[in-house]
């Protein structure tokens, strides 16, 4: 949900810039592709899902067409399903608990941490009943979850750890909550999100740290029969890749090969967008670090930054948004107070977790992608600090 007036001067990213300064590389990509003939689960799809499994250290990389199906599929192929419930945080995109909905599970909701948005350990720890099933961690704005505390969680009550890293790509989880394992793209004294859970959920989604240019998403795993399963449910669960052999009921969930070969171009690319994300957090750290009516974001070892996210007084946070829009500057509320409207789960949530709640009225998204400038983020906090005066 994002806030402008006309065309914004500081926009929340910038994708035309990205494309200009990769054009050469996407149109041999993209040309590679259309002159191939095959355009469905062929060599592009194949090397990029090498490609993201070395980057991120994990066994297996599963492509699927949407970050909202590698939470279903990830889930299912984790044996998730109906009569199980799902611990999660109610403060993430829809998508989330749409997912565990869809498999026929119970969503059930604990609070947030106090000092971030991520979901709290102890409050997974406190909802294990006799029917959990799973944890589904979110790491929400490229903050990694405290993985280490709630993969000892799981481990007490068995359960399943599914990772949503929609927003995650490259993020640094944990040191403690394994030890790393050898890839191209992790800091050398921490393992990446995706790769310690049971399952890893990625989005692709054109705005994300790295994004296609239409829809697309994966599946990571190191555990070889949750990568099967999850090979099988994105074909129409098609058996050992048999056409027409299928013993379950499956989705069309196909990475397409122009995504695939975009995506190529890109991955090479994310660590030093990465840490340029970083760069450009720390400067608004440093510029809005002064004002008395501004909670920074939580300055986590591995945080990519997908969004920068301050808290604002509730109260002043529309009048804040109208004025950044006036001058020209993008926001975006990721994300707005749940809706009586939205399905009989969540209508029933308010009261139950005060922390995502209060969250949810003064969170406020500011622009941040790889090429901001310096002078353009001078002007967001100068802008910011007027309208809270």
């Amino acid at each position: 949900m994002s806030v402008t007036s006309g065309h914004a001067e500081v926009p929340m990213l910038d994708l035309r810039s990205e494309v200009d300064e990769l054009w050469s590389d996407l149109s041999d990509a993209v040309a590679r592709v259309l002159r191939s003939g095959r355009f469905i689960l062929g060599d592009e799809v194949a090397a990029f899902e090498a490609e993201v499994a070395d980057y991120l250290g994990v066994a297996h990389a599963v492509t699927v067409n949407s970050g909202t199906d590698a939470l279903i599929i990830g889930l299912r192929a984790a044996g998730v399903g109906p009569g199980d419930e799902v611990i999660t945080t109610p403060f993430t995109f829809f998508a989330t608990i749409e997912a565990i909905h869809h498999v026929g599970a119970t969503p059930v909701f604990v609070d947030i941490a106090a000092d971030g948005f991520n979901i709290d350990p102890d409050a997974v720890d406190a909802a294990v009943t006799e029917r959990s099933r799973a944890v589904l961690p979110v790491h929400l704005f490229g903050d990694p979850a405290p993985l280490a505390a709630i993969l000892a969680v799981a481990r007490r009550h068995d359960l399943r750890v599914i990772e949503d890293c929609a927003q995650a790509f490259g993020a640094g989880a944990d040191a403690a909550a394994s030890a790393p394992r050898a890839s191209s793209g992790g800091q050398p004294d921490r393992p990446l999100t995706g790769g310690l859970g049971d399952a890893g959920a990625f989005s692709f989604y054109p705005t994300k740290n790295l994004g296609a240019y239409g829809d697309g998403g994966m599946v990571t795993s190191n555990d070889a029969e949750v990568a099967a399963r999850a090979v099988s449910l994105r074909n129409h669960a098609a058996t050992n890749g048999e056409r027409y052999r299928h013993t379950d009921v499956g989705y069309n969930s196909r990475l397409d090969e122009l995504q695939a070969a975009i995506l190529r171009v890109k991955l090479p690319h994310v660590a030093t967008w990465n840490r340029q994300r970083r760069e450009v957090a720390r400067r608004y750290d440093a510029l809005l670090g002064g004002l008395e009516r501004v909670t920074l974001p939580p300055r986590t070892p591995g945080h990519v930054y997908h969004q920068y996210t301050i808290r604002v007084p509730a109260a002043s946070r529309s009048d804040v948004r109208t004025r950044l829009a006036d001058e020209g500057i993008a926001s975006s509320m990721f994300y707005p107070p749940w809706s009586g409207a939205w399905p009989d789960f969540l209508a029933r949530l308010p009261g139950r977790c005060p922390r995502a709640e209060r969250a949810a009225t003064e969170v406020l998204s500011l622009p941040i992608h790889p090429r901001l400038t310096e002078a353009q983020q001078e002007r967001v906090a100068a802008v910011l600090a007027e309208s809270l005066a």
